[in-house]
């Protein structure tokens, strides 16, 4: 399957732009650590896109309902476990290098937008770690983060907090200039 075709999926259930637009942060996220690691871009970019396929139509039983979609289409397992173990209350261990990175990406991605969009400039470009760890020690900013789960994503994945903020930062710059191009953006 090809990034497009999963979009085409993705829009089939996601109508919010909101959601949209953290599947494409999230996806960032996937795409540098893909790179980072020597993996399948195709394949990290695609499963950070439908992560949260059912989440709009199905609240209740995500990503549960996702899962079962996606395999239904014959989605492989390696993708189907990784996105059953992004939510902890699915109890499922994150065992892939594929799952601990989508784990990891997927809170982090949302909250460094957040702080992309306080800032006067509205930007990555001048978006720092520092400013990042600031906001995760301020409880009353993006209180719907949970700052255990960033902490946590960071340790499976045998790196640091700031190692990760700042690796996020980036490859969320480089998407978003990336985007730019085609008039899209995760901001």
């Amino acid at each position: 399957m090809k990034r497009e075709e999963a979009l085409r999926i993705l829009e089939e259930y996601v109508e919010s732009e909101q959601l949209l637009k953290h599947t494409l942060a999230v996806e960032a996220g996937m795409r540098g650590y893909a790179k980072k690691f020597g993996e399948d871009l195709e394949k990290w970019s695609i499963t950070a896109l439908l992560h949260d396929l059912d989440y709009e139509k199905y609240p209740e039983e995500h990503p549960k309902k996702g899962v079962e979609i996606l395999q239904e289409k014959g989605f492989p397992t390696d993708i189907l476990e990784a996105i059953k173990g992004h939510a902890d209350y699915m109890n499922t261990p994150r065992e892939s290098l594929l799952a601990k990175a989508l784990y990891a990406s997927d809170e982090l991605a949302s909250f460094i937008v957040a702080c992309a969009l306080v800032r006067p400039s509205k930007s990555f470009e001048d978006l720092k770690y520092k400013s990042v760890k600031k906001k995760i020690k301020d409880k009353a900013f993006a209180k719907g983060v949970d700052r255990e789960i960033l902490k946590r994503g960071a340790e499976e994945l045998g790196i640091s907090l700031e190692e990760h903020v700042e690796n996020m930062i980036e490859f969320l710059r480089v998407r978003e200039r990336e985007l730019q191009t085609h008039d899209e953006s995760l901001l």
